[in-house]
């Protein structure tokens, strides 16, 4: 069970919990105001409480943006490029207003109703404002913890005062960020009284194309692929006491290989934050499987030029340990050569066993000053034994994809509850899809908890920005470092995608710069993590890829015949681009399929319903339409069957799980109801993989 604040939240972080957690929830209601001439730090708002209104002068009409830029670059990435933004661009032009404070419900962004500001006009400046007390109890601050102040996302550029005091900042809006706030507290002079003013200046561009932003459009109104935008606090806030020398999270360097089936260790890396020079700390991990332990390491110390150190745990269970094993804790039989192996459980879709794992840390006499509860599941991937199969712990894998952006109908991008995150992967794999695309956001860290536990694959990705520079690398690298960081110990992650139809590589054809760049997130993903394949660039024009993954949008006879053949089809160029860049002589070597590669159509369907003709459906759309449910599940049928029988892919990732507002070729609504009977999708995704595998299976018999 995950911790509970004083408000029953559930713990935001269920993936890392301490024993001892001591945590406050910081959601609800917040001061919030526009600033939208960018007054509030020369006026020093963080010194003092909020004020109650702020003027905004007009502006004139020679300060308009051009539509231009933003026109072109939406028609050379749009599902259907037509002239989407004309008409419909933010302007700088105001008319001399006054904002008012108001009371703003985060995590929810201004735009969302659940916010209750419903905002959906420009403002890139926006200040959050609430008190918060000091948690610690009297015997945590006599041994010196810290107070954290932790938060989910941020978008984008967010500043942070206590009291005033200037304690931290972060940039980059979909990745997490803590700020120590304990040094600020304690200086402050009513540090007694309990109540210290916590202020956050947010700065989000609606005009900045170099600025990773996904899916969230940069209109007045969403069109086609591009939606509402999320600007500001959109993730959980909290407070957490902890100890001052404690175990890091992924994101700060402690890694769990789990990879190694064939010996049964799982290799960590565990780091300690706040270390003490001098000071001698060791570590120590304990590994377990339905509550029955099954092995501990020895107490390590640090090396003393090293703030972390290697450690190996043997997880499988001895004949002894197995017999132990509760029935309710066991997936799959003991005899289940694709759940267990030499004692070993292993994770799959099918049977998603996880080890609990308690790592500890210890100061030098021995007393325990840590204590850090996580999972880890323990399997393979195999994705370059040259026969253009994915392997999941050397078995072959049929990966049935949906493509999910997660969004909901009043909260933007961020999730209802953290039950809205389950119930998504519930709802796909009640459609059959084992896995999904998650496209173009970083998710909530709680969707990768439950995958984890509900045996769901997921392809970790990021947000795109839509124009090439210095600065968009610079943001994009650190974001993306960030956010794999982040993620990289769940099992359920099997592929990473940094790049999405060469979105702000708007000239691969001719710039090596481009190149290089996408190159760069290639072998910077793979130092971080050489356990999972990279899709350099989903969809055409790869550069250096691991993955050979393709876009297709066409119906299914069109389909059928593309993906029956490689050279020539699957390979052949897409939406007008080539699917590998082309060299460059004298200056670039370009991309190429190696043969026996694995081969994913990663996006494909897309199909709607035809929407009623009254003006609260106007703009619905999808790729291809159907006439009614029976007919999607027909169109369902024959893409998936396009792509199967084709005899080259080994997955496929469905468009899409949901409708996002006017994009309405989901397979749910909006609002999460059935377009069409879940079991008889299932029942087509099911024949389909086992076509796949019986073709696999002759394959084998053929050699």
């Amino acid at each position: 069970m995950s911790p509970k604040a004083s408000s029953e939240e559930p713990y935001p972080r269920p993936d890392f919990v301490r024993s001892k957690q001591n945590w406050k929830s910081l959601n609800g209601a917040w001061d919030f105001l526009f600033d939208d001439e960018d007054i509030g730090v020369t006026s020093r708002w963080h010194s003092q409480k909020l004020p109650r209104e702020v003027a905004v002068k007009g502006s004139s009409a020679s300060n308009l943006v051009s539509d231009s830029q933003s026109e072109t670059i939406t028609a050379k990435i749009a599902a259907n490029p037509e002239n989407l933004t004309h008409g419909n661009l933010s302007q700088r032009e105001r008319e001399a207003a006054t904002n008012i404070k108001q009371k703003i419900e985060v995590p929810f962004a201004f735009q969302t109703l659940a916010s209750g500001i419903n905002e959906r006009g420009v403002h890139e400046v926006l200040w959050y404002q609430r008190s918060i007390d000091d948690i610690r109890t009297t015997e945590q601050k006599s041994k010196g913890y810290r107070l954290i102040t932790r938060f989910g996302a941020v978008d984008y550029e967010a500043t942070i005062w206590l009291n005033g005091v200037y304690v931290g900042s972060h940039r980059g809006g979909h990745v997490p960020f803590d700020v120590d706030i304990t040094d600020a507290i304690e200086i402050c002079m009513d540090s007694d009284v309990g109540q210290h003013r916590l202020t956050v200046r947010v700065y989000d561009s609606a005009y900045d194309l170099t600025q990773p932003r996904g899916k969230q459009y940069w209109g007045a109104k969403s069109e086609s692929i591009f939606y509402t935008p999320s600007g500001g606090i959109w993730q959980n806030v909290w407070l957490e006491s902890v100890p001052s020398a404690r175990l890091a999270d992924s994101s700060h360097g402690t890694i769990l290989r789990s990879d190694d089936v064939d010996s049964g260790l799982l290799h960590a890396t565990i780091r300690v934050l706040g270390r003490k020079t001098g000071q001698k700390y060791s570590v120590q991990i304990e590994g377990s499987y339905g509550e029955i332990a099954v092995s501990k390491s020895e107490k390590k110390y640090l090396p003393k030029d090293l703030d972390y150190l290697h450690l190996d745990l043997d997880l499988r269970l001895s004949s002894e340990q197995q017999s132990e094993v509760p029935e309710s804790a066991l997936l799959a039989s003991l005899n289940n050569f694709r759940g267990w192996r030499d004692g070993l459980a292993l994770w799959s879709p099918e049977f998603p066993q996880l080890y609990t794992l308690t790592m500890r840390l210890f100061g030098f006499t021995d007393t325990l000053i840590d204590e850090v509860n996580t999972t880890t599941g323990m399997r393979s991937l195999d994705w370059s034994s040259g026969t253009s199969m994915f392997k999941l712990n050397g078995q072959p894998l049929f990966q049935a994809l949906c493509l999910d952006q997660g969004y909901w109908p009043n909260t933007g991008m961020t999730p209802p509850s953290q039950s809205s995150l389950k119930a998504d992967i519930e709802m796909a794999k009640a459609m059959g899809f084992n896995g999904c695309r998650k496209h173009q956001k970083v998710e909530d860290p709680v969707f990768l908890y439950w995958a984890d536990r509900l045996g769901y694959l997921v392809w970790g990705e990021m947000a795109n920005a839509y124009n090439f520079s210095n600065e968009y690398v610079d943001r994009f690298n650190q974001e993306w470092i960030e956010a794999v960081k982040r993620d990289l110990n769940h099992p359920c992650i099997v592929t990473w995608t940094p790049v999405n139809e060469s979105w702000a590589y708007t000239n691969l054809k001719g710039s090596v710069e481009q190149r290089n760049h996408i190159r760069a997130l290639y072998f910077m993903t793979k130092t971080l993590d050489p356990s999972r394949p990279i899709n350099d660039n989903c969809g055409w024009e790869h550069v250096k890829t691991d993955l050979t993954t393709f876009h297709d949008y066409a119906d299914s006879d069109a389909l059928s015949n593309t993906c029956a053949i490689l050279k020539g089809g699957i390979l052949g160029p897409k939406a007008g681009r080539p699917m590998f860049v082309e060299p460059i002589p004298g200056r670039d070597d370009g991309g190429s399929h190696v043969e026996g590669a694995v081969v994913i159509c990663t996006e494909f369907g897309g199909v709607n319903i035809a929407p009623a003709t009254d003006a609260n459906h106007k703009g619905e759309w999808g790729y291809t339409t159907a006439a009614d449910s029976n007919d999607l599940l027909k169109r369902v049928e024959k893409l998936v069957a396009a792509v199967v029988d084709g005899k080259h892919c080994s997955g496929f990732v469905w468009t899409q799980l949901a409708d996002i507002e006017q994009e309405t070729n989901g397979l749910y609504t909006f609002d999460r109801k059935e377009k069409l009977d879940a079991s008889k999708v299932r029942a087509v995704i099911a024949n389909a993989q086992q076509r796949y595998y019986s073709m696999i299976k002759q394959c084998r018999a053929n050699v």
